[in-house]
């Protein structure tokens, strides 16, 4: 069986109507629809003009992310798999250290991060391969980087950034050991890897044989769309949810309760667990933690949540890797490790 028929069986055997899908979508439609045409008739109904415009900004700021998302994932199924097996390496420590350098490299924000991590995994990666792209990226891509320079300053930035590949890396090989021990299933896909692989030449054979035609870009949408259909539906819900509490519980009015201490650490896990945005959403915030509250730790933790406790990085897992004792993981091993490194921010600067 091909690999590509293998990674959206899971999808195409479900002849029945994706009702969270197709449902988010329909209420994130008509909110972004009122927002955008109908703004003089909604300021009428405050709450409906909250939860219209909320969609609609979400929807601006993660469209290119879902966009570019889905196109990597279609043309990453048009990579054969001993190219991603020959890049991030057959696992183990090295493989690790490639998977955080790649998450941190690719310019995605979360959401865009999370459909290209899930088709990886489909591809080959190892479990803590995965673990560590994901953690290492919701954040960290140029353009963010750079604007999170712009808003806290070069030596916060920097310290975000190292701290944050140091516990994609520990929780990595955490998660690898787990597999290890048999602890956690290993990832089925896995190949095993063709020693006599040359990258070089393969990729010029490759390059070769590729035709560039209409049917490579349709298909290539296409399949990108199939392959991150289980993605998109924990998306847009997670815009529709967001969308509810931007409505009824504004940003300006917590960002007062979370000064350096215990309790505004644990108001920042608490609202950056319940409030789903994407990473263009979540810097800003962050920024306003470091630089009002004065409370990096907490402003490094609102950033970090985004995968640690993020339901839609959990429902992703589940389903990508049909179990749901992985997916708990997630938080049980990262959640401590953001906790301390943000409690000492706190308390040592």
């Amino acid at each position: 069986m091909k690999h590509s028929e293998h990674a959206s069986c899971h999808i195409q055997k479900k002849s029945r109507v994706d009702w969270l899908l197709w449902g988010s979508i329909f209420v994130v439609g008509i909110g972004y629809i009122l927002a955008w045409q109908f703004a003089g008739v909604t300021e009428k109904v405050p709450y409906l003009d909250l939860f219209t415009q909320s969609s609609f900004e979400l929807l601006n700021r993660m469209a290119w992310g879902i966009t570019i998302g889905i196109l990597f994932v279609g043309l990453i199924d048009k990579i054969p798999k001993d190219f991603v097996t020959l890049l991030l390496g057959r696992g183990g420590f090295s493989g690790i250290i490639r998977a955080v350098f790649a998450g941190v490299l690719l310019d995605l924000c979360s959401h865009g991060i999370l459909m290209v991590g899930m088709k990886l995994y489909e591809r080959g990666i190892s479990l803590g391969q995965l673990m560590a792209f994901l953690i290492a990226s919701p954040w960290n891509s140029f353009s963010l980087t750079l604007i999170l320079w712009a808003l806290i300053g070069f030596k916060w930035m920097m310290a975000f950034l190292l701290l944050s590949m140091v516990i994609a890396l520990i929780s990595g090989v955490i998660f690898d050991q787990l597999v290890k021990r048999k602890i956690l299933p290993p990832n089925p896909n896995t190949l095993e890897y063709d020693p006599n692989f040359r990258f070089f030449p393969a990729l010029k054979d490759h390059w070769k044989k590729a035709r560039f035609k209409k049917e490579f870009f349709t298909s290539t949408i296409a399949e990108g769309f199939r392959g991150s259909k289980m993605v998109l539906r924990w998306v847009f819900f997670g815009v529709v949810l967001a969308s509810l509490i931007r409505t009824f519980l504004s940003p300006e009015n917590f960002e007062a309760f979370f000064g350096p201490t215990l309790a505004g650490l644990g108001l920042t896990i608490l609202v950056a667990t319940i409030l789903e945005v994407c990473s263009e959403g979540s810097t800003p915030i962050a920024a306003d933690l470091v630089t009002r509250a004065a409370a990096p730790g907490n402003g490094f933790a609102f950033l970090m949540m985004g995968v640690s406790t993020d339901y839609t990085e959990m429902m992703s897992i589940k389903e990508t890797t049909k179990s749901w004792k992985i997916a708990w993981f997630l938080p049980l091993i990262t959640l401590p490790q953001v906790i301390l490194v943000a409690w000492i921010l706190n308390q040592y600067t």
